[in-house]
């Protein structure tokens, strides 16, 4: 079986004693290919380093996370247009986020909108951070509809008519992690109506590990549990799961 890991951050600080070994874990696994999430312009550099040191396996997304969005978020802008003629194969992860704090409710917005131009002026799905800001996501989408935006919901948490209404304004994913194998997870009840092939796999690592892992650090080998989980809740083997999901990828981001 193949699969592929849709967003991950081999970067991330938690994975300096073993990131190399990690990576080497998820393959084994049959993780063959792992999309990396970029964030800002502090990590970039080394997520595009890392990325090059493992062709064929390692793919750069190239964004600006809502969380990193402040009032000179266009200077975050610039540094990330410097990267935009490397070989990424989306816009990502961008979005909004008004969990933590709704300072920079405004610039998320704008800086959401201008990455959505961004990929349609280079052909990109885009992977999409959403937290607490449903409404106003779908106002800059609706704004955007004209640019023939495609891409998927990262960790998607929301309900199935959440994902109706988004597929009314493209063509979308919805990218399923950890969180699925969660008791009581709203979302183990609305995947019964998202069709098996708009959705895509993800850790999100190093968080939301799944059962039984869950309050471990994630990471992409883990794939395979959620694979299970989701072939379980659908009904179908996880053979079947595996194949599906890894297609959807494969057409969506191009890999």
């Amino acid at each position: 079986m193949e699969f592929i890991d849709t967003h991950t951050h081999n970067c991330d600080s938690a994975f300096d004693q073993d990131r190399d070994r990690a990576i080497e874990r998820a393959v084994k696994a049959g993780v063959t290919k792992m999309l990396q999430a970029d964030v800002d312009s502090k990590e970039r550099p080394a997520m595009f380093e890392l990325t090059e040191r493992y062709p064929g396996v390692l793919f750069p997304m190239l964004g600006l996370y809502p969380g990193s969005v402040d009032a000179f978020w266009q200077k975050e802008m610039d540094d990330l247009l410097s990267y935009s003629t490397r070989n990424i194969v989306a816009i990502g992860e961008i979005g909004l986020d008004y969990h933590f704090d709704t300072t920079y409710k405004k610039q998320q917005k704008d800086a959401f909108f201008t990455q959505l131009e961004l990929a349609a002026k280079l052909n990109l799905p885009v992977n999409i951070h959403l937290r607490d800001a449903t409404q106003d996501f779908f106002d800059v989408l609706q704004a955007a509809a004209h640019l023939g935006i495609r891409g998927n919901l990262h960790a998607f948490s929301g309900s199935a008519e959440t994902f109706r209404r988004v597929s009314r304004l493209g063509d979308w994913y919805v990218g399923i992690g950890g969180v699925l194998t969660f008791k009581k997870a709203s979302i183990a009840t609305d995947i019964l109506d998202i069709p098996l092939n708009r959705i895509v796999l993800e850790t999100d690592s190093p968080y939301l590990a799944p059962t039984p892992l869950r309050g471990t650090r994630n990471e992409s080998a883990n794939i395979p549990l959620i694979a299970a989980c989701l072939a379980g809740i659908k009904g179908v083997s996880i053979e079947e799961a595996a194949a599906v999901t890894t297609e959807n990828a494969k057409k969506l981001f191009s890999i």
